[in-house]
């Protein structure tokens, strides 16, 4: 919980807010001492690649949980072709630059990053490629047919 603390020239202080904060989600104080894992969110209603992604987040949660860990999960950009305009390819950059933000920005020791689709898995790569922060990908296989 250390890690990326806001500036109130303060750490001990900065570190009480996030505690107090976090803590209203339901984390106890035992928890919040465990290594962190990050777990990207790419859900969305609008992929059709990412239809099971809550179900592996559950599975990587649970697999978080067992090894000693506190698994957190943020969301980022859901990307699929048919629904993205001008391109998909402009908002791959941008889902890059997302991810990229919000592994620096939040307090993590490591990451999963759940996604699918030629975009979304590129766009994760990136993000990790530029972060110093250990990360794994999870790729979510093949969506159903409609």
């Amino acid at each position: 919980m250390r890690l990326n603390l806001t500036s109130y020239g303060d750490a001990d202080f900065s570190l009480y807010l996030r505690k107090a904060f976090i803590k209203a989600l339901g984390y106890t104080e035992d928890s919040l001492g465990r290594t962190v894992i990050g777990i990207a969110n790419t859900f969305s209603g609008y992929n059709p690649c990412h239809a099971n992604v809550p179900d592996i987040i559950d599975a990587v949660k649970r697999g978080v949980m067992l090894a000693g860990g506190l698994p957190i999960e943020f969301p980022t950009i859901s990307l699929h072709e048919s629904f993205a305009y001008p391109t998909s390819m402009f908002l791959r950059n941008l889902m890059s630059m997302d991810t990229e933000e919000m592994m620096r920005a939040q307090p993590m020791d490591a990451v999963v990053l759940v996604g699918g689709c030629d975009k979304t898995v590129p766009a994760q790569l990136m993000a990790a490629a530029s972060v110093n922060l250990p990360a794994i990908s999870v790729v979510t296989g093949p969506m159903l047919s409609g």
